[in-house]
Formats: C-alpha cells, sequence, structure tokens
C-alpha cells in the first residue's frame, strides 16, 4: 500500500460527506422521512379522531404535528383547503388555481395526482414559513376518501 494511501481515503472521507445526503432538505428541516411519517400520522389520526378534530389540530400547529418547517395541509379534492398547519386564514378557500412563481398551478396537479396515484411526491415553490422566503419545496401527499392530505419539505 502506497504512503499516500491513508490520506486520499481520508480525503475521499471528507469529499463524500460534503455531499447532500438523500432524504435531507434544507439545514435545519425536516427529511423526507420526516415528512412521510407525519403524512401517515395525520392520516391515521383523522381516521382515529375524526375530520373534524383532525383539521382542527393541524391548523391550530398542535405540537405533535409541527416538526421544523414541517406542517399538515388537507384539501378537498376540488381544490378547497380544510386544514393548514402554517397559515389558518387559508382554510375554506378554494386554490386550484393557485400557481407558484414559475406558474405551475401545484394544488390542481396534486388533487390531480391523489386521484390518479394516491400517494406520491410532488415540487414545486413555496414560501418557506420559517425564513419568509421562496424556496424548492417536495410535498408528499396521500389520498384519503374525498382528500388529500400533505406534509412538505423545503429544499
Amino acid at each position: 500500500m502506497s504512503k499516500f494511501a491513508p490520506a486520499f481515503c481520508l480525503s475521499l472521507i471528507l469529499a463524500a460527506s460534503a455531499l447532500p445526503q438523500a432524504g435531507t432538505a434544507a439545514e435545519g428541516g425536516a427529511t423526507r422521512a420526516d415528512a412521510e411519517t407525519m403524512v401517515k400520522k395525520g392520516v391515521a389520526y383523522i381516521k382515529s379522531a375524526g375530520d373534524a378534530k383532525a383539521y382542527a389540530d393541524f391548523t391550530a400547529k398542535t405540537p405533535q404535528f409541527i416538526l421544523h418547517d414541517l406542517y399538515l395541509v388537507v384539501y378537498k379534492l376540488d381544490g378547497t383547503v380544510v386544514a393548514h398547519g402554517a397559515n389558518p386564514k387559508m382554510v375554506g378557500k378554494n386554490l386550484i388555481e393557485l400557481k407558484d412563481i414559475d406558474g405551475k398551478a401545484f394544488v390542481k396537479e396534486r388533487v390531480d395526482l391523489a386521484k390518479s396515484k394516491g400517494s406520491f411526491w410532488q415540487e414545486y415553490k413555496f414560501t418557506n414559513p420559517e425564513n419568509k422566503k421562496i424556496e424548492p419545496k417536495a410535498m408528499y401527499c396521500e389520498k384519503l376518501n374525498d382528500t388529500v392530505v400533505c406534509g412538505g419539505i423545503y429544499l
């Protein structure tokens, strides 16, 4: 073995550690795994506590449904918000025509994906509630009856 081998190996390890890790999000934010877990927890809670109680708890930012920049949002399949963990003013509004900064009708796409796939990841741009900046976001969603339950991470 060359006398340079240990230094070369250390260089590779340091370089690899600087690469983004699969499943990570914005620094200090939730991960893809966190989002999937939170949505599954939300779906289970809706099934056990009922729609009204669950939606109220998601919107009230109950601590068990908030993790860093991760919160839950629930839409009816017509695009109407029934729960929103970051902005209670959105509840009751139909956002089917809402577009991100790039012109992507992400709520319409989300509803269409829920109808065709059931569970999925979706990417778009949205304002991060922690720093108020528009950032790339990945949203994990699951269809539940006539709604879609989602939780997203900022990338």
